[in-house]
């Protein structure tokens, strides 16, 4: 079985990124073998539409409501069952995986479309696709269209698995506003070595970019009556942070992990700021506060501290609920704090609570009683023990955000990079405003804190005809509170997506359903039950209007014979 031929066609207008994937197989045996098409996509993006063609005849995926696929799937395969086609398979990918049975000299086409919003982290986007043909392949062609009207600052391309003679593949074209990126190596180009048919191409292919920005309210896209505001201001004061470190130190944290917990946190000192004040506090079954206050990151404390790290043993139970009112005991307490200053905490942890308070629920809500919304909380779960649903569901009810440390080598600096995402808040209480009677289904407009290289993106529709969208932005600064106005002309706005070739039609309405479900998904699940089940079926709605595959719709993937099959959407908290 043959891959005569597979493309990977990924069109980024204006950070959305569509990623559609074409494979064309020959079986060369003269009997029935299995064609595999299998496919690694980001996480981040859900599946639009996947369909197979064999010998002209079309099976499409037909997307649906999860429970009626999963009642269809059952009556249809009583006679064995078979597993899901996606998987999670790494950190930031999940794996597409479905393989069909064709004839003798049959061939075989698969076609797989995503989509997702590149979000920006310290200061780009990164467009990640997975290269993994397993063999050599007569015609293999990547290409990325980006077109950002904003203008493109800087664009670099990243491989994990380049050569001298794989580089001369690869070429770039760029203007002002447009780039596109063509890799397309010959059968001796993909060799390991003349000898062998082994394939070179195994691993990641990276385009990282970011966009020219003014110094102005941000701006504003409109396609269709649809419009879309990105705002990320540059080169403002950065607040002092008083942030609290509570870190497991229980038995299961021996070994390797609290050895890269010890190794991350030295690194993190060091990049405290001067203006910065900080604590630890460290649990087993017992919460143990280094210091009873926090203290400003002078040389001096930051020497101490990085002294008591060095000392980070581990043993005993774990007392997640004590350790974290104790942090919010520490911040209640403080004094001395600069006035306009971000207040934070950050848990580090690897289990389940086992001692002191063990409810979850409880826990959660005593949390967030002690919180109160004055303080973010950041849960990091290191590896797979950790239940991952109650840490992200205690970090998005207290202005934070969850994310999975995974137990690999290079656990530090997975710890590193998520500290220097929220090392410098340069805004609080961000208030992003649109005239009301003109604006319908806007996306979370209200945002606590916003971190220097990240960005801020609102999506709505215009209702009625408006020549001028007024937008006015709202902010606390370190210094001043800030007020920034901009009205955005509609026709001329709505021209510069005119004639653009790689212009899918309706991107800014995708782009605003996309950013909806991901937001209305999150929501849900800090929501009060009655709650989240509203939030659900409006998820539920979106995905199904826009042929998603989220978290709560199916694809059923047709074959030949009847035969069914489901792609689910894996999750975090699985």
């Amino acid at each position: 079985v043959e891959i005569y031929s597979l493309h990977v066609d990924c069109k980024v207008t204006s950070r959305f990124a569509h990623t559609v994937i074409t494979s064309r197989i020959v079986n060369r045996a003269n009997e029935s073998r299995e064609a595999t098409f299998e496919v690694e996509l980001p996480k981040t993006a859900f599946i639009t539409n996947f369909s197979m063609s064999i010998d002209g005849e079309v099976y499409p995926g037909i997307i649906k409501e999860k429970a009626a696929a999963q009642n269809e799937y059952d009556s249809a395969a009583s006679q064995g069952q078979s597993a899901g086609l996606v998987k999670i398979t790494d950190r930031k990918l999940e794996q597409f995986h479905v393989s069909v049975s064709i004839a003798a000299a049959s061939k075989v086409t698969f076609e797989l479309t995503y989509e997702e919003l590149l979000k920006r982290q310290l200061g780009k986007y990164e467009l990640l696709i997975k290269v993994r043909p397993k063999q050599l392949v007569k015609h293999f062609q990547i290409d990325v269209h980006i077109f950002e009207p904003q203008g493109i600052h800087f664009l670099e391309t990243d491989s994990t698995f380049m050569t001298n003679e794989l580089n001369e593949a690869l070429t770039k074209v760029q203007n002002e506003t447009k780039a596109h990126i063509l890799f397309k190596p010959t059968l001796d180009q993909q060799k390991k070595n003349s000898e062998l048919d082994e394939t070179l191409l195994n691993g990641d292919f990276i385009v990282r970019y970011d966009v020219k920005r003014e110094a102005t309210a941000g701006d504003i896209q409109i396609v269709n009556g649809y419009f879309v505001h990105y705002f990320a201001p540059q080169e403002m004061p950065v607040f002092p942070k008083n942030v609290i470190f509570v870190i497991d130190r229980s038995g299961s944290m021996t070994g390797r992990k609290i050895e890269q917990t010890r190794d991350a946190l030295l690194k993190i000192l060091q990049d405290l700021r001067q203006e910065d004040h900080f604590s630890f506090i460290t649990f087993n079954n017992k919460v143990v506060e280094w210091k009873s206050s926090l203290l400003p990151a002078t040389e001096e404390n930051v020497a101490s501290a990085a002294a008591l790290v060095q000392t980070l043993t581990a043993r005993g139970g774990t007392d997640i609920s004590g350790a974290l009112l104790a942090a919010v005991g520490v911040l209640e307490k403080a004094e001395g704090l600069p006035e306009r200053s971000v207040s934070m905490i950050i848990l580090l942890t690897d289990g389940q609570p086992t001692s002191g308070e063990k409810n979850v629920e409880v826990i959660q809500a005593n949390v967030q009683k002690a919180i109160n919304g004055k303080y973010a909380l950041f849960c990091l779960g290191f590896g797979f023990d950790v239940s991952f649903k109650f840490l992200e569901k205690m970090a998005l009810s207290n202005g934070g955000i969850a994310r999975r440390i995974y137990e690999n080598a290079d656990a530090a600096l997975q710890l590193q990079g998520f500290y220097q995402e929220v090392a410098t808040p340069i805004l609080m209480q961000i208030e992003m405003q649109y005239p009301e009677n003109s604006i319908e289904g806007l996306t979370k407009n209200n945002f606590k804190l916003f971190f220097e290289g990240s960005e801020i993106i609102v999506s709505g529709k215009i209702s009625n005809e408006l020549d001028l969208l007024p937008v006015e932005i709202k902010a606390q600064t370190h210094t001043s509170n800030l007020t920034l106005k901009e009205e955005a002309n509609v026709k001329e706005k709505e021209q510069v997506f005119q004639n653009q070739k790689y212009i899918f039609g309706n991107f800014i309405e995708r782009l605003w359903a996309y950013l909806n479900i991901q937001q209305l998904l999150e929501k849900a699940i800090s929501a009060q039950e009655e709650d989240q089940k509203a939030l659900e079926t409006q998820a539920l709605d979106l995905s199904l209007q826009y042929s998603f595959v989220t978290p709560l719709t199916s694809m059923v993937v047709t074959k030949p014979q009847q035969q069914e099959e489901l792609a689910n959407k894996p999750t975090e908290a699985g």
